[in-house]
């Protein structure tokens, strides 16, 4: 039997794929104006923050949306001249299929166990793309420990999809909005968990806090600009 054997020191991380989520209005949508040549997968209503930079984007408001978007970006040459995907927000992609799922199951639990299955295909199949950075924003979520203190973590509906969604990126990055010592609005890229917010970065390659600019981070990791 043949087998073939490779070292990891060879692996390239031409394309990258990262996770942000923070609470509303920290400027999740505004980060992908730093994207290199990014076109958009918005199932907000939420992008006149980026409307100075007349970025491409496709509104999803269906499951057919959607579908149809994964496969223009994935087949069409016309998509070749963007080098990232950015879906904002996943969180708000999980609530377009939760209702198209609740709208074939009269059983909210058979729904929600569908919305999981789905959700994990739709995200790896995205994150799988290969030559292009993909990014997703997701809803901030906060919840209580056994002790009191409070946790902050990315947001899917249902606890499960919550739970798993930061388990299929190597990039999990909290965008932090917060006061220095003089009073005035910082705002940064946590990239490593403090046991309070949900973070990492298994390349090894990024600070604990990282200037907003997705550009810059996905430079830094050795992906393409």
């Amino acid at each position: 039997m043949s087998i073939s054997i490779k070292r990891t020191g060879k692996l390239s991380q031409g394309s990258v794929k990262l996770l942000v989520y923070g609470q509303a209005g920290a400027g999740k949508t505004t980060l992908i104006k730093t994207l290199p040549d990014p076109i958009v997968l918005s199932a907000e209503a939420g992008l006149l923050s980026i409307q100075d930079a007349d970025l491409p984007y496709i509104e999803i408001n269906t499951m057919e949306d959607l579908h149809k978007a994964y496969t223009w970006v994935t087949t069409d040459p016309a998509a070749n001249e963007f080098k990232s995907i950015a879906i904002d927000s996943i969180s708000e992609i999980a609530e377009v299929v939760l209702a198209y799922e609740m709208s074939r199951n009269k059983d909210g639990r058979a729904a929600y166990g569908e919305l999981n299955r789905v959700m994990a295909d739709i995200i790896r199949s995205f994150r799988n793309i290969p030559d292009k950075h993909v990014y997703m924003s997701a809803k901030l979520e906060k919840s209580q420990d056994e002790m009191g203190r409070m946790l902050y973590s990315p947001s899917m509906p249902g606890k499960t999809l919550s739970q798993q969604l930061p388990y299929f990126f190597d990039e999990v990055l909290a965008l932090r909005v917060e006061k220095d010592a003089d009073g005035s609005t910082q705002r940064a890229l946590m990239t490593d968990s403090d046991g309070l917010w949900s973070a990492k970065d298994r390349s090894g390659k990024l600070d604990a806090w990282e200037a907003p600019n997705l550009g810059d981070v996905i430079e830094k990791i050795g992906g393409a600009r």
